[in-house]
């Protein structure tokens, strides 16, 4: 039984590890090592109710889990990492991609709402939820759900300036 429970898990995180991890990247503002940690977190969580959700919804359990510990991440003031100026080597890169260079930008922007607007837009925009479950997953209001990704799209466009087509 613990192993078919095991498997079944394993096989979870390998299918929905890239889009959940992408998601959660979104959620943190672009730091990817925050977002792996955001994301293991999450998962050692789904892990101690697995039997529970593994037939019905792992997925939005999941979900739930990091657009609270996301929101809640703005509270803290320290993350025990300092930004650095210069990195110690340089990277080689190739051909950067503008998508690349458009979701890093969005990226960037996005680190720069409020943690509950960045949960708000994330869920409601790139997510496409309803506004009731961004309010549920907020735990607050539909209005001031709704409030917070108006403003946070307002900011957004203000950031980015004026676009032309799209971000994707």
């Amino acid at each position: 039984m613990e192993q078919s429970r095991a498997r079944a898990f394993d096989e979870f995180v390998a299918a929905r590890w890239s889009a959940l991890l992408h998601l959660a990247r979104l959620l943190v503002g672009g730091d990817r090592h925050r977002a792996e940690d955001l994301l293991q977190e999450s998962l050692v969580k789904l892990w101690f109710v697995w039997p529970k959700v593994a037939d019905e919804a792992p997925e939005p359990y999941v979900r739930k889990v990091m657009m609270r510990a996301a929101a809640r991440s703005g509270q803290r003031r320290w993350w025990g990492e300092r930004p650095v100026e210069q990195l110690p080597e340089a990277a080689v890169v190739g051909d950067v991609s503008a998508d690349v260079v458009e979701r890093s930008r969005l990226e960037a922007a996005l680190a720069q709402l409020s943690p509950k607007q960045r949960v708000a837009v994330v869920l409601r925009y790139y997510q496409d939820l309803p506004e009731g479950q961004v309010a549920e997953a907020l735990g607050c209001p539909v209005g001031t759900a709704r409030s917070h990704a108006a403003r946070g799209v307002a900011q957004l466009r203000q950031l980015l300036g004026h676009v032309n087509e799209p971000v994707q």
